[in-house]
C-alpha cells in the first residue's frame, strides 16, 4: 500500500521530551537546526549512495511538465515543498485540497504545478497564515510491501547519537509511539565505533525486511548514519524506509536537520537554507545577532541572557501577564541592538508595553540608558517602557534615564518592575478598546 510520509513525526516528539521549551507560553522551540527541503534531502542522499524514488525539482510549471516527461513513468507523485508537516492534509490559498498529489501525465504534474508553485499551503504546522510554496518535488510513485520508520537523531540525555525505529511506519508514527511504545526500538551508538554491520543488520531484521534485503536495508542504515556524521545532523528522518514490491530498499521520504553551529564547516548545506519558510521577524534578528521568538502574548521583553529571559517570562506570567516575545540581545547590548529589538518587539501590534530587564556585565547600564533614551526618540513609541537595569553603572544609567524626560518607568526591584508592566500592559489595552490616547490613559 503507497502511504505518504507523516508530517507531525515522532521524532519531533522525542526531540520536545528532551528539550526543555518555553512551552508554558505557548511557544514552539527555538530550534538549533537548519531544515532543507525534501528535494535537497533526496539529492544528499543519492550523494551517499542510498535509494530513492527517481525524481526532480521544478520551479515553475513548464519546468513540471519536463521533469515528469524525464521521469518516463505514468505514474508518480507530486509534493508542495514547504518546511511545514501535513502537506498532503493542507489547502492552498486559492482552494487546491492536498499538497501532496498522484499524478499520471506530464500534463497533470505540469497542471497542479501552476496551481502549487506561487500559493501558500496552509496545513495544520502553519497556522492560518501558511508557507509560500516555491517550487514541487515530482518523483516516480513505488509500492511498498512493507513500510518502516527509522530516524537518527542526537539524544541530549545520553549525549550520543540514537537510532530510533518501528516495524510501524506511515503516517501514523506518533500514534504508535502513544499506544504500541513496545514497537518503537532506540538503539544507541557509541561514537568512537559507529553503526557496526552488526547493529545494522540487527536493526534491519527487527524492523521486518524480507531475508533478500536484509544486506541493502544494513548498508542503507550504515550509510544514513555517515551522512548524519559528516553533515553536522541533528536529525535524519526516514518515513517510510520501504521495501518496495520489487525488493529495494528506498527512502520514501526524508526530513533532514543541521546543527547551526556547524555552518561554518558545512557552507554548502546552509547555503541550502530557505529563509521565505522562516518567521520574517526571526530572520531579521538572527542577522543582527538577536535570538528572537514570538509568542502570543502583548508585554514585550528585551533582555540579556536566556536564563534571565526565561525568568522575565515567568515573572509576568505570574503576575497575570503575558509575555509578546522571548528575545535575549546577548552580551552585546549594544545602542544599535536595542534598537534593532525594540523595531522588532513594536511590530506586533498586540504589545502595549516593554519590559526590559538587562544585567549591565560587559555593556555598561548607562550606555544601555543611553541606547534606550535615543530609541525610545528615534521611534516615537508611545506605549510604556518599564526598565529594570542592574551591574555596571546602574547609578548613572538611573539618572540619565530620570533627566531624559521620557517616559519611562525605572524600577529596581524585579518583582515591582513585572507588576508594573502587567498594570501599564492593562491599562493601554483598555485605552485601545475604548478609543482613547495611550498618553490619556497613563495620566501624562
Amino acid at each position: 500500500m503507497f502511504r505518504f510520509a507523516s508530517s507531525r513525526t515522532l521524532a519531533s516528539a522525542l526531540n520536545a521530551s528532551k528539550i526543555a521549551p518555553s512551552a508554558r507560553f505557548g511557544a514552539a522551540q527555538q530550534k538549533r537546526n537548519l531544515s532543507i527541503h525534501e528535494y535537497l534531502s533526496a539529492d544528499l542522499l543519492r550523494q551517499y549512495g542510498v535509494g530513492v524514488p527517481n525524481g526532480s525539482v521544478a520551479k515553475n510549471a513548464a519546468e513540471a511538465k519536463q521533469v515528469a516527461q524525464s521521469i518516463g513513468n505514468d505514474d508518480m507523485v507530486i509534493k508542495a515543498q514547504v518546511l511545514a508537516g501535513g502537506r498532503g492534509k493542507g489547502t492552498f490559498d486559492n482552494g487546491l485540497k492536498g499538497g501532496v498529489r498522484v499524478i499520471y501525465s506530464p500534463h497533470e504534474a505540469e497542471m497542479f504545478a501552476e496551481q502549487m508553485i506561487g500559493h501558500k499551503l496552509v496545513t495544520k504546522q502553519t497556522g492560518a497564515a501558511g508557507r509560500l510554496c516555491n517550487s514541487v518535488y515530482i518523483c516516480e510513485r513505488k509500492f511498498a510491501r512493507r513500510e518502516f520508520y527509522l530516524a537518527i537523531l542526537m539524544d541530549r540525555q545520553s549525549q550520543t547519537p540514537v537510532i530510533v525505529s518501528s516495524s510501524q511506519g506511515g503516517m501514523d508514527i506518533e500514534t504508535v509511539a502513544k499506544e504500541t511504545p513496545d514497537a518503537i526500538n532506540t538503539t544507541y551508538i557509541d561514537i568512537n565505533v559507529g553503526v557496526t554491520d552488526d547493529m545494522a543488520r540487527d536493526i534491519a531484521t527487527k524492523l521486518g525486511f524480507s531475508e533478500q534485503c536484509i544486506e541493502d536495508a544494513k548498508d542503507t542504515i550504515q550509510r544514513l548514519y555517515k551522512v548524519f556524521r559528516e553533515k553536522d545532523s541533528t536529525q535524519i528522518e526516514i518515513n517510510p524506509l520501504s521495501e518496495t514490491s520489487d525488493h529495494q530498499v528506498l527512502c520514501m521520504d526524508a526530513k533532514f536537520g543541521f546543527d547551526d553551529n556547524a555552518d561554518f564547516r558545512q557552507k554548502e548545506v546552509f547555503e541550502w537554507r530557505d529563509e521565505t519558510q522562516e518567521d520574517a521577524d526571526e530572520v531579521r534578528a538572527a542577522k543582527s545577532g538577536l535570538n528572537f521568538i514570538k509568542l502570543d502574548g502583548d508585554i514585550g521583553c528585551l533582555v540579556n541572557g536566556a536564563g534571565l529571559a526565561m525568568a522575565t517570562m515567568d515573572i509576568i506570567k505570574l503576575n497575570g501577564g503575558q509575555p509578546a516575545n522571548f528575545l535575549d540581545v546577548g552580551g552585546g547590548a549594544t545602542p544599535a541592538a536595542i534598537q534593532e529589538a525594540f523595531e522588532l518587539i513594536t511590530s506586533d501590534p498586540k504589545v502595549s508595553a516593554i519590559f526590559v530587564n538587562i544585567f549591565g556585565g560587559i555593556v555598561r547600564c548607562d550606555h544601555i540608558a543611553q541606547g534606550l533614551i535615543n530609541t525610545v526618540e528615534n521611534l516615537n513609541l508611545k506605549i510604556p517602557i518599564i526598565a529594570r537595569l542592574q551591574g555596571t553603572n546602574v547609578e548613572a544609567a538611573r539618572e540619565l534615564i530620570d533627566k531624559s524626560g521620557m517616559k519611562i518607568f525605572s524600577i529596581d526591584d524585579l518583582q515591582n518592575a513585572s507588576e508594573k508592566a502587567v498594570q501599564l500592559s492593562k491599562m493601554v489595552k483598555l485605552a485601545r478598546d475604548i478609543d482613547v490616547g495611550v498618553e490619556f490613559s497613563l495620566g501624562i
